[in-house]
């Protein structure tokens, strides 16, 4: 990524002040207007809204408005750089969800990294809102966090891990459409077991997921800075320790060199430069490689398909096959505001996964995901997660 546009960034952020503001629907050009819009008419609305909570989301912005919630802990690439540093990332999150699926969102960047705070936090600012987006917060308090806010009943959704896991899903089936594989025969090996890594081996391995709708793949083993997650490690979270009940079934250990031998796909999520074009080439012929690490991959694209990759992607704009999460969180949240969801549940996700693979009528190498400018995903999406939802209501 070229130096300019960090420095580009900078300038246009400054010149901006930020990049989202609020914008009126009703004009105040006379007493009638202020009288409609404000006191004494205001009244009315809510005298409805005391006597049927549920009508907020009719006579107010709670229908389509989305807070954007982080702590500053677990930014982009920048760590732990908290609250007032994490405001442009959020302010760019809603900006998208504007642009994307004409949802106005607004960033909640929260002076507390105590999971019970910031729970409480969401408590007691979610009236105004109609649905929740966790961002940039660190794991295991994610999982914590994201779980502790299901019954809202709103959707509350943390898009580092299930957006990514997402994307990802759509991806991996296309490539492997390309390859010529079942997705069921798939060996993975996932490198980083945070919020990421944890929510695509789940989703990979259809962990708390319908049957129905979801197809596991063959197994995955998920490497941490110190190699596999198995059953002989004494170093264990509680969390790496719950990967163990569903990936690495044949309990393998070894640094990430030794363990993608004889695997069909990579996926990172980790950090720069960790792979070579050799590491590739001691993969399965015509192998997936989504290195996602930003703003460097684990490895890069001309790297690994010099080790004989057939399908490359990361997660930057400038190679083929971005695995951006704008591809799903404006779509998903859209549809889940048009259902009227409580909650965005695990078939909707797969649901999302698949509508995304399926936008790409004809996967190739270089494009086994639609363009994330493409403004036509987010609409197809939100119409099959509403219709996904509401199918399970029935």
């Amino acid at each position: 990524m070229s130096s300019d546009i960090y420095q580009r960034s900078a300038i246009i952020h400054e010149q901006l002040r930020g990049k989202i503001g609020i914008t009126g629907k009703m004009p105040v050009d006379n007493r009638t207007d202020l009288s409609l819009a404000y006191t004494p008419g205001v009244a009315r609305p809510c005298e409805l809204i005391a006597a049927d909570a549920s009508l907020a989301s009719e006579l107010t912005i709670k229908r389509n408005t989305v807070a954007v919630v982080s702590d500053g802990s677990a930014v982009l690439g920048l760590g732990n750089i908290g609250p007032a540093a994490a405001i442009p990332v959020m302010e760019g999150k809603a900006l998208l969800f504007k642009e994307f699926a004409n949802i106005d969102a607004w960033p909640i960047c929260v002076a507390t990294q105590d999971a019970q705070e910031i729970i409480e936090t969401v408590r007691r600012i979610a009236p105004v809102f109609g649905g929740v987006n966790l961002e940039d917060i660190s794991a295991p308090r994610c999982f914590e966090i994201e779980d502790a806010l299901q019954d809202l009943g709103i959707p509350v959704f943390h898009d580092d891990q299930h957006g990514t896991a997402i994307v990802l899903l759509a991806a991996l089936l296309n490539a492997a459409k390309v390859t010529g594989r079942e997705p069921e025969s798939l060996r993975v090996v996932i490198n980083g077991a945070g919020a990421a890594g944890t929510a695509i081996a789940k989703l990979l391995r259809c962990v708390g997921h319908d049957p129905n709708v979801c197809v596991p793949v063959q197994d995955v083993i998920v490497c941490d800075s110190k190699g596999a997650i198995h059953r002989d490690r004494q170093d264990l979270t509680d969390e790496k320790r719950k990967l163990l009940t569903y990936t690495n079934r044949d309990n393998k250990s070894g640094l990430l060199d030794e363990i993608i031998v004889g695997t069909d796909a990579f996926i990172g999520v980790s950090k720069a430069n960790l792979l070579t074009r050799e590491n590739i080439r001691t993969m399965n012929d015509d192998a997936i490689v989504l290195a996602m690490a930003n703003p460097i991959p684990e490895i890069m694209p001309d790297e690994a398909k010099a080790g004989g990759a057939a399908v490359v992607g990361t997660g930057r704009s400038d190679f083929p096959n971005q695995v951006n999460n704008l591809l799903a969180f404006p779509g998903i949240f859209r549809g889940a505001l048009n259902a009227k969801a409580a909650r965005i549940t695990d078939t909707m996700k797969i649901t999302a996964a698949h509508e995304l693979a399926r936008l790409v009528r004809e996967p190739t190498a270089d494009r086994i995901l639609p363009d994330p400018l493409d403004r036509a995903v987010a609409p197809s999406i939100a119409e099959a997660v509403a219709a996904a939802y509401q199918i399970q209501k029935l």
